[in-house]
């Protein structure tokens, strides 16, 4: 039985790239894109999580031949993102606010969807810097 992923699906290469490799390696790939935003209009300014972003993302999706889902987000994103990065900067702060909607969304909430659809893996087209250890030797 093949191993089940959730891939969250942004609409840009490294999501795309990470569904296409996981598919391509034998996992039963699944495909995911939040809706944060109520956006009413296109814009020409390319931003984080718009509506071409989630079309993008779903045409992706179709022709990886995987299932897709959208999934609504804007209460949770509002309540935890937006609310405290007002909060914040009215304090003169200037919060980033991926840091917790990397914590509460993609990696909370999204990881409960995941689990919900039987998935046994949850994979971002985030990249990680990989840091490698060299061994210590004495001279001889």
């Amino acid at each position: 039985m093949k191993k089940k992923v959730l891939v969250l699906m942004s609409g840009g290469i490294d999501s795309s790239l990470a569904a296409y490799i996981l598919k391509k390696s034998g996992y039963e790939v699944i495909g995911c894109t939040m809706r944060l935003f109520l956006c009413k209009k296109k814009s020409s300014e390319k931003q984080c999580c718009s509506p071409d972003d989630i079309n993008e993302a779903q045409r992706t999706a179709q022709q990886l031949g995987i299932k897709h889902y959208v999934i609504d987000k804007r209460r949770v994103f509002e309540k935890y993102v937006i609310e405290n990065f007002v909060s914040e900067y009215m304090r003169g702060r200037t919060p980033n606010p991926c840091i917790i909607c990397n914590v509460k969304i993609k990696f909370g909430e999204m990881l409960k969807f995941a689990k919900g659809l039987g998935c046994d893996f949850l994979a971002t087209g985030h990249y990680a810097r990989i840091v490698r250890q060299s061994e210590v030797r004495s001279p001889k």
